[in-house]
């Protein structure tokens, strides 16, 4: 007799996985314990001791949870009565908390204290206690005697990851604009805010965190009517963490969120906002119902490729999957359709019936990439598997772009295009947790452009004006007419104490202030522009210890402008290194050269040889530092006599010295490609 022990700690979904699962095996294994395969099955909701379940029994347990899980009838919520809204704030201003509460309000997951981050799934979600990938739930909430189907998105609050926010809002009505009652308005407040306000969304003010000490709602409710024109009396003030007033916000997205506009008689048509990719399953796609019904079974095409596919699954997200028959108009669920390629699921795809064409919805803006870094596998023969892991992880991550590329030193690799420096250390953090993918990240650089003055470069390129990303492939001066640097315009949200300390250093980055507003007695706004270049690594760790931690930073695109730069090579004994050459500023190319070199004397280990590590522009050498040989002691066995023979003990170590410096490899270590571009600000 076969035994199998399934433990289960969450929901009925996986539990009826692992049932399914045992009738996978108990088919194999048929011919060998014929019908008297059993299993024991423990689950916390079965109070008696471990149970021994023949098949029939199996099988009715698992025609008991799919009639129990698929026992919601979705036509019983029409569009009146359902509600789509995302929750969008500053970084740490109690979003992912007032989620958790939501859920527990609504009885979607029970009420413990460890309830904490619910919907923050990924394993570098828990490790660094931000929110990096938008989360949907659908609710249940009796409101007046009548069931609303309420569909939240949580959004992440940093500005690398603001191009989630703009999908979310895509597929909502109205957003829950969370405010901190202690911190106030912050800069990525504001830019969530307009977010919202272009899409022509309902926005309803939440003031959290009332319970704190040094809470202020009054002056909160003051800097939103003043910053945002919302007057104090839409505000609600709660604490979602004890869950003071949490109700309310319930009551208050039924009463003043308006339902979708779309109609269930219209042909069926969805976008896709998300999506991710299961080994087993393929393809997971999250949609939203822009019109008509979908069923299990139905044929659906995706206008972006033209296929057609069969609907095997479809259903809720609360927040776990949770299938269902159907899907009408307005509501918000998951579909798998056997897609099995990750290129098949595009974000922003649209889907309609087989029998019913519609015309494809306008989709999302693609992300503008604003940081570059080489990847390349740790060795080569992980090339095929990292590939894998690339694409997989993209799909989910709509907003990273990928190109091929190459480097002598390191092998073949990829290009990749970030929205920030957190954005590229949390999609490197997931490629080693989720794929277990050991990688070589190079320095992170800003797309430059170039104006051509060689007719030759400009027939090869097709244009006169060329976008550069890789700084090996910097064009020489010779034949540009003039270089330009990407622009941001940033705002910085601060107590006034510190604004000296913020100007001297925004002027230290080249940036010129644009404005400056009060936004109450004590806190200031203040508009910079800057070169991307100078703040994409460390100005916002800068910005923070410089305020204690109180300001706030947020940027946004804001085009190009004719500057002064040069490439600058970084050479150990001699020989460039590729992956640390980058593009500065004339001004600046002495005092970053003469820094980088004193990193990476410091970030590479002592050879039994010496190493030179130069800065140089073209040509010439504009900074050297020197990384001293380990040395054996050879005059330790001359305990006096001449000294020439001490002399010629020297000599013969220098000149093994020297040529084992001519035939020495230098490694430089994976962390020093991005720690060698930190600078401190005197």
């Amino acid at each position: 007799m076969q035994l199998s022990l399934i433990k289960h700690q969450g929901c009925a979904t996986p539990f009826l996985r692992h049932l399914l699962d045992f009738r996978v095996y108990q088919t194999r294994q048929r011919s060998q314990c014929c019908n008297t395969a059993c299993t024991v099955i423990r689950h916390r909701w079965m109070k008696r001791a471990p149970v021994f379940c023949t098949h029939n029994t199996i099988n009715k347990m698992i025609s008991t949870q799919a009639d129990k899980m698929e026992s919601i009838d979705m036509s019983k919520f029409p569009v009146e009565r359902i509600r789509n809204f995302s929750i969008i704030a500053h970084i740490d201003h109690g979003k992912s908390t007032l989620a958790d509460r939501l859920l527990e309000l609504t009885g979607a997951i029970t009420t413990t204290d460890k309830n904490k981050q619910v919907l923050d799934k990924l394993q570098v979600e828990r490790e660094r206690g931000i929110t990096v990938k938008a989360q949907t739930a659908s609710l249940f909430y009796k409101y007046q005697g009548q069931t609303y189907l309420l569909n939240l998105i949580d959004t992440p609050g940093h500005v690398d990851f603001s191009y989630e926010v703009s999908r979310s809002i895509s597929a909502c009505q109205g957003v829950l604009l969370i405010v901190d009652a202690n911190q106030g308005i912050q800069a990525q407040t504001v830019a969530n805010f307009y977010l919202a306000f272009e899409a022509q969304l309902t926005i309803i003010p939440v003031i959290n965190k009332i319970d704190l000490k040094n809470a202020d709602p009054e002056r909160v409710e003051k800097q939103i009517e003043k910053v945002f024109d919302i007057p104090t009396e839409e505000c609600i003030r709660i604490s979602a963490k004890l869950g003071t007033n949490v109700e309310q916000v319930l009551q208050e997205v039924v009463k003043r969120l308006p339902p979708p506009t779309f109609k269930k008689e219209d042909p069926f048509k969805a976008l896709v906002f998300d999506s991710n990719f299961d080994h087993y399953r393929g393809v997971v796609a999250n949609i939203a119902l822009f019109g008509g019904c979908l069923s299990k079974g139905d044929r659906i095409i995706s206008a972006y490729l033209g296929k057609s596919y069969e609907v095997n699954e479809l259903g809720l997200l609360r927040p776990d999957e949770h299938p269902t028959d159907r899907l009408y108009a307005g509501q918000v669920g998951y579909v798998i359709a056997g897609m099995k390629e990750v290129k098949e699921a595009q974000i922003g795809d649209t889907l309609y019936h087989q029998k019913h064409p519609v015309e494809a919805l306008p989709g999302f803006k693609p992300a503008k990439a604003m940081v570059f870094a080489g990847m390349y596998p740790m060795d080569q023969s992980d090339y095929s598997a990292l590939r894998s892991a690339v694409e997989k992880l993209t799909l989910n991550d709509s907003s990273v772009t990928v190109q091929r590329d190459s480097s002598l030193a390191l092998g073949a690799g990829w290009r990749l295009g970030f929205l920030g420096l957190l954005h590229m250390e949390v999609f490197n953090q997931r490629l080693e947790q989720e794929y277990n993918a050991s990688v070589i990240v190079t320095a992170p650089t800003v797309p430059y452009k170039a104006i051509l003055s060689s007719a030759k470069l400009i027939k090869e390129h097709g244009k006169e004006e060329i976008t550069i990303v890789n700084p090996a492939q910097f064009p020489d001066r010779s034949v540009v007419k003039e270089y330009l640097e990407p622009m941001v315009m940033g705002t910085i949200i601060t107590p006034d104490d510190y604004i000296g300390k913020i100007m001297s250093i925004c002027l230290n980055r080249r940036a010129v202030q644009k404005n400056m507003v009060y936004i109450d007695d004590h806190r200031v706004m203040m508009k910079y522009l800057f070169p991307l270049n100078e703040i994409v690594v460390d100005f916002y760790d800068l910005l923070k210890s410089m305020s204690s931690g109180y300001a706030s930073f947020d940027y946004e695109d804001a085009g190009y402008q004719a500057a002064h730069v040069i490439k600058m090579d970084i050479l150990l004994n001699g020989k460039p290194v590729e992956e640390l050459t980058t593009i500065v500023h004339k001004d600046r190319a002495y005092s970053a050269g003469k820094a980088m070199c004193e990193r990476l004397q410091d970030a590479i280990p002592r050879q039994m040889f010496e190493i030179a590590v130069q800065a140089a522009i073209g040509s010439k050498v504009i900074a050297r530092e020197t990384i001293k040989a380990y040395k054996k002691n050879v005059l330790a066995k001359c305990y006096g006599g001449d000294i020439t023979r001490k002399m010629k003990l020297l000599k013969k170590q220098a000149e093994g010295k020297k040529k084992m410096r001519y035939v020495g490899t230098v490694q430089v270590p994976k962390d020093a490609f991005i720690n060698v571009l930190k600078r401190k600000d005197k």
